[in-house]
């Protein structure tokens, strides 16, 4: 597909981070199959589930489960235009103060992952009162490269000492839909050691 595409764009969480079953990575595949499937011998299954900017170079990566189709549509329309398209670096959190939202964290003390999350989702989960679940990935930032990467380390902190999440908590939150995105992943691993 790269040798052919003159621009590529991964869509949604399964092609940007792995999706829900880079949940594999941390677990045995063999072991799942034979709980889960009757006659385990006939399902062939990979043993990981990796984005697909591990394997060929990316572009553009269209985060989210699901995406956002607006997003989509002026990615391809700027494209097409000639022009570089700009996505979403900002976090949750921003979405949340733009639709007056009350903090979830705050006001409810829910483990809420929209100050790590890139926006684009419409604040959609914190909205109705739950908390963000990392549905459009960590924000933007690295920690070579221009910008500043997720703090996953003191939103973490924060949920074992002011919320009171025991370390497996802490480290089911960050291994949800995109648990396999480098911030989220490398957050997890830290609790799993704990």
């Amino acid at each position: 597909v790269r040798e052919q595409a003159k621009v590529l764009i991964t869509i949604g969480a399964c092609a940007t981070a792995g999706g829900i079953q880079a949940l594999r990575n941390w677990g045995d595949v063999e072991s799942f199959k034979q709980v889960v499937y009757p006659s385990p011998d006939y399902i062939q299954s990979l043993k990981t589930s990796t984005p697909i900017s591990e394997h060929v170079h990316v572009d553009f990566e269209l985060w989210g489960c699901p995406i956002d189709k607006g997003q989509l549509l002026r990615v391809i329309t700027d494209l097409l235009a000639g022009v570089h398209p700009r996505l979403p670096a900002e976090s949750v959190c921003l979405e949340c103060k733009r639709r007056g939202n009350v903090c979830v964290m705050v006001a409810k003390g829910l483990a809420c992952l929209g100050p790590v999350t890139r926006a684009g989702c419409g604040a959609i989960c914190p909205s109705m009162g739950r908390d963000c679940y990392g549905c459009f990935g960590p924000t933007e930032g690295t920690r070579k490269g221009p910008g500043l990467p997720p703090n996953t380390a003191s939103l973490a902190s924060h949920f074992h000492d002011g919320l009171h999440l025991i370390p497996v908590e802490v480290l089911r939150r960050f291994r949800g839909i995109n648990g396999y995105a480098v911030p989220f992943r490398e957050e997890s691993n830290i609790w799993e050691e704990r």
